[in-house]
């Protein structure tokens, strides 16, 4: 069996979402199958700028990461030939080489992005997408002549499980990456990098987002390993500067509960929840968030929750591992201070 995942890169490395969705792939290709990554982005993140053959593992970060969890070819789409994210485009490419490798099933983390491809990749194809899923294995033939695959997949932003029978050839599915844990193989493959020259369609770029060189990179919202949250109690725009200052220090990044979107106080590309991004971080410090359903749907796959709330009552205490009553415009400054007073680090 060969089964493509499409990678998408966090900085120079391997989002670790994207880890998840290939541990998750790898077991679906089961033993001597094909794990096959496709990613937009310089070829030199694979290789090292090798040219395309045998790229030993640890020339670099993301070549690296393939590797270790069991890719064996990586299609790599350069910006030089595809500029930016231009998500009917990127499809398009995937579309291409299921085509080019014979494919029997095409997979993607459930990110923004990787749900966006996806979605696109089935209206292309025809083909049905099955969303959030935590387990697939193909069953046998369907009745149309392509294969039936057993899935289980998330409904209610997880709150249920659905059994299901997708009837696809290639199947095509993203994955609920907080449930499965970024494991890799027993031992590293040995890993051939392919530039790939994607055969566009016209209006494939008609849509395409292009980033800054100052915000492009980095740890992103649903990678990142520590997360600083803030909601209503922050009291407003002005308010999450010390919350910045503790994420940086500690690495991580800030995010939103949804009341603070709809205030306009934070973008929305910030925002953990249900109708946000789902986080699975080692820590999520909630400072001022009350802790509504819908954002505990947002951020229960994390390790360790920390609330700092001035109201004993709130409902995020419930879900939290450690609590801190009183006000956080007090402690996270003098949580901010010791961690300074410690040498600027956690």
């Amino acid at each position: 069996m060969t089964v493509l995942c499409l990678v998408e890169l966090d900085g120079t490395g391997a989002a670790d979402a994207s880890l998840r969705a290939l541990t998750f792939a790898r077991d679906v290709a089961g033993p001597g199958g094909q794990l096959a990554a496709v990613v937009f982005g310089e070829a030199g993140a694979l290789a090292g700028g090798a040219q395309a053959g045998e790229a030993p593992a640890g020339e670099a970060p993301a070549g690296e990461a393939l590797a270790a969890y069991g890719v064996t070819d990586a299609y790599i789409i350069e910006p030089g030939q595809l500029a930016g994210y231009a998500p009917l485009a990127w499809a398009r490419v995937l579309a291409g080489l299921v085509s080019q490798t014979g494919a029997d099933a095409v997979l993607a983390a459930g990110t923004d992005r990787g749900s966006e491809v996806m979605a696109h990749l089935g209206a292309l194809t025809g083909l049905p997408m099955a969303a959030n899923c935590v387990s697939a294995a193909r069953s046998g033939p369907g009745p149309a002549g392509g294969d039936t695959w057993q899935i289980v997949r998330q409904r209610w932003a997880g709150l249920l499980l659905e059994d299901a029978a997708l009837e696809s050839s290639p199947a095509l599915a993203t994955v609920a990456t907080d449930t499965v844990a970024p494991t890799p193989a027993g031992a590293p493959a040995a890993l051939t990098v392919h530039p790939h020259q994607p055969e566009l369609a016209d209006g494939d770029l008609a849509v395409r987002a292009t980033e800054s060189a100052t915000r492009s990179g980095g740890v992103s919202l649903a990678t990142a390993r520590v997360v600083i949250g803030g909601g209503r109690g922050v009291g407003g725009p002005d308010g999450f500067a010390p919350l910045e200052e503790l994420a940086k220090l500690l690495g991580g990044v800030v995010g939103v509960s949804r009341v603070v979107t709809s205030e306009g106080w934070r973008p929305h590309k910030q925002q953990v929840g249900q109708t946000g991004t789902k986080i699975t971080p080692e820590l999520y410090l909630a400072c001022g968030i009350s802790g509504a359903i819908q954002h505990i749907a947002g951020c229960a796959s994390a390790k360790h929750i920390v609330a700092v709330n001035s109201d004993a009552a709130a409902p995020i205490l419930s879900h939290a591992e450690y609590a801190v009553i009183g006000d956080l415009h007090k402690v996270i400054p003098a949580l901010v201070n010791a961690i300074k007073a410690r040498g600027g680090s956690a």
